[in-house]
């Protein structure tokens, strides 16, 4: 006899966590929840773990004595802390310190002064950044020039459109009393508002999460309809009285909250606005048909979220059905069933019957556990809408999920483009309720507007607050244009991804045959380098549709078609969200277009190419210009705008642009060996005879794979 894992915690009153690492010390393998224990090892454990749960006991029935103990403590302790006031003395023998006094306030007076000078007369100031000049002199209120001036004498040639960053903004507020501070992006502010500092006390275990995915007709809705069913309708007087496109379903005295959006698209569509709102993916493979296309999309744009999938393997009371070669299938997928020796949850259902529904449940309970969900009630709540409508009688309504804090009737909140002040709210079961929880999904009234599904949504703390967040963020739209932020493509790869040593290109490939995309992505892989990663996210057979275009937007990928077309929905929303899709007919271009993107993500060689050198006999000082060096070039040639660098007894003093380069009294472009010149540099007048001036150019020479 052999008995399950998550089973055998149960009879020993212990979590399915606890049991796993209790294996792994005694050295006993055992890949999860549903791995099979036989008789000899359920002895063992059973008999270890009684060992300490005596001790345990005995633990328990001394518990009043560590109670009593906290309270013995206290009342040393404060007693005892009170000793040090002894150490009052000190502040007695600071009388004797009084005729230091006047000493102690000279000798700080020079600080003090230095403070005192800057602190008071810095006036607060904040604003974006980067800023033009133009824009900076406005908010300094000082003019233009008089600004492009004291810039001049920090050594800073700006124009008047030049961006000036962070740094340089500070340093001249400063210069004017100005104490600048970067406005902070609308994101960052409501995420302050909701800053994450919750103390490990007040964290609480919330309901998971959970949406199905999974091939067209493999019986999604109708297992979504079945939990439904027996777990929803059955606690209702006459059915389900409204649907939010959510609901609760208690299991035990555990809940779990179900998402009635099936379909990786709509899965994706909310991680497109940044809304990660499920913690588990169901995927549904029916028995009869094993994994197919749509399953494969699916399971493609589960890993790409880094969302954990239990597998629901349906109809299985049909005949005829092979589930080990459904197991085969999904392990050639990268999803190993545990009974196959992986840690895939794997349970057999039927939508039809409710065969299996609840050992689903009970399993999603069991993944849940593994993830530890915790979230913190007593605080401002924030969370994702789920969707949204126009009602004639309410107007606008939002079904959003909470994912922290409470959401109370009467609370502010900042919904995308929009504000609210949540007049009511209604549960799955179409009752009025006047607050929710973490993980509970509600619809609520009173937004000035209707939010798009998976926009954010932020309590804050009054009206007048959620109208300045709403126009911010109407303003930073209007200014984008309403447009997207364009992704990877080929031509400007290198300036995309520049940030962290390892590079990562994600690639979505699409072919004709399933040769070919074997083919294509064996080339593909054999590109990855140690500087340069290639990552597969996505490969199929056919056009290349709008969930492809989808799962590039929300994974910056490129999308590769090889001997296939594009949908002219999938090539609209490209369009729109400025995704990259490329096709080819032949493998070898496919190939060497990648290497040639891959080449320009590598940083390339900065070789500097001697030009010319020269050395300064005297200097001479222009009106309008300032110091300018009289030299005789040494050798090559010294060029107008080339790099420079001025060297003083063999060390490098400055290096920056040759502003001005002069023949006797006319402008010249360059200037050869043997012939006298003037020199002057940008933003280095400290020039002195005998100084050598060495004239360069910067080659970016790219790195080869």
């Amino acid at each position: 006899m052999s008995i399950r894992v998550h089973t055998l915690a149960k009879q020993l009153g212990i979590t399915s966590k606890e049991l796993l690492a209790k294996l792994k010390s005694l050295n006993i393998k055992a890949a999860g929840h549903m791995s099979a224990l036989d008789d000899g090892t359920v002895q063992i454990v059973s008999a270890e773990l009684k060992g300490k749960t005596k001790d345990s006991g005995a633990k328990v029935k001394s518990k009043a004595k560590p109670k009593a103990e906290p309270k013995a403590k206290p009342k040393v302790k404060p007693k005892a802390k009170p000793r040090p006031a002894p150490k009052a003395k000190p502040k007695v023998q600071a009388k004797p310190t009084i005729e230091e006094q006047p000493q102690v306030k000279e000798e700080p007076a020079q600080p003090t002064q230095e403070t005192v000078g800057e602190e008071p007369k810095l006036k607060p100031l904040q604003t974006k950044m980067p800023l033009s000049v133009k824009e900076l002199a406005v908010k300094l209120n000082v003019k233009t020039n008089d600004l492009i001036k004291h810039l001049m004498k920090m050594k800073i040639m700006a124009t008047i459109n030049q961006m000036l960053d962070e740094d340089t903004v500070v340093k001249i507020g400063k210069e004017f009393d100005y104490a600048i501070e970067r406005l902070p992006d609308l994101e960052e502010e409501l995420l302050h508002i909701q800053k994450e500092d919750d103390a490990e006390g007040d964290l609480q275990h919330r309901a998971p999460v959970v949406t199905l995915m999974g091939h067209v007709d493999h019986g999604k809705t109708s297992l979504l309809d079945m939990i439904r069913k027996t777990r929803v309708a059955a606690r209702e007087a006459g059915g389900i009285t409204q649907h939010i496109g959510a609901y609760e379903v208690n299991v035990g005295n555990k809940k779990i909250t179900f998402l009635d959006t099936p379909g990786h698209e709509a899965f994706t569509a909310m991680r497109a606005r940044g809304a990660v709102a499920t913690d588990i993916v169901v995927l549904v493979v029916a028995a009869n048909d094993g994994v197919m296309p749509q399953t494969i999309e699916a399971i493609d744009h589960a890993k790409a979220a880094g969302v954990p999938i239990v597998v629901a393997i349906n109809k299985v009371d049909l005949p005829h059905i092979n589930l080990a070669k459904v197991k085969a299938q999904l392990g050639q997928r990268g999803l190993n069933t545990e009974d196959m020796g992986g840690k895939t949850i794997a349970v057999n259902v039927s939508a039809k019957s409710g065969a299996g529904i609840d050992e689903m449940l009970e399993m999603i309970l069991l993944e849940a556990e593994m993830l530890e969900l915790k979230a913190n009630p007593n605080r401002y709540a924030r969370g994702v809408v789920i969707e949204s409508k126009l009602s004639r009688g309410t107007g606008p309504t939002a079904t959003v999920l909470v994912q922290n804090g409470t959401l109370k009737i009467g609370d502010v909140l900042v919904c995308g483009d929009f504000c609210a002040k949540v007049k009511s709210m209604i549960n799955d079961q179409g009752k009025q309720i006047k607050q929710a929880g973490p993980s509970d999904p509600v619809e609520i009234s009173g937004l000035t507007g209707v939010p798009e599904a998976g926009e954010r949504f932020y309590v804050v703390e009054d009206e007048k607050k959620a109208r300045e967040f709403s126009f911010r963020r109407l303003e930073e739209k209007r200014l984008r244009g309403a447009s997207s932020a364009a992704h990877v493509s080929l031509e400007d790869l290198y300036q995309q991804i520049k940030d962290g040593k390892i590079k990562e290109l994600n690639l979505i490939v699409k072919a004709d045959v399933q040769g070919s995309l074997e083919a294509l992505l064996q080339s593909l892989q054999k590109l990855t380098t140690e500087d340069v990663t290639i990552k597969i996210i996505h490969s199929g057979v056919g056009n290349i549709n709008v969930s492809d275009v989808m799962l590039a937007t929300v994974s910056n990928a490129l999308v590769i078609g090889f001997h296939v077309g594009i949908q002219s929905n999938a090539k609209e929303l490209a369009e729109k969200e400025k995704v990259d899709i490329t096709l080819y007919n032949i493998i070898y271009e496919v190939t060497a277009n990648i290497k040639s993107a891959l080449e320009g993500m590598l940083e390339p060689h900065l070789k500097e190419n001697f030009l010319g050198k020269a050395q300064v006999r005297q200097i001479f000082k222009v009106t309008k210009v300032g110091n300018v060096a009289g030299c005789i070039v040494l050798a090559g040639k010294i060029f107008r705008n080339a790099q420079g660098k001025v060297i003083r007894n063999n060390e490098e003093v400055f290096r920056g642009k040759i502003t001005s380069l002069k023949r006797f009294k006319d402008d010249a472009k360059e200037v050869t060996a043997g012939q006298e010149c003037g020199i002057g540099f940008e933003r280095f007048k400290e020039i002195r005879p005998a100084d050598i001036i060495e004239c360069f150019e910067i080659e970016k020479v790219a790195r080869r794979l």
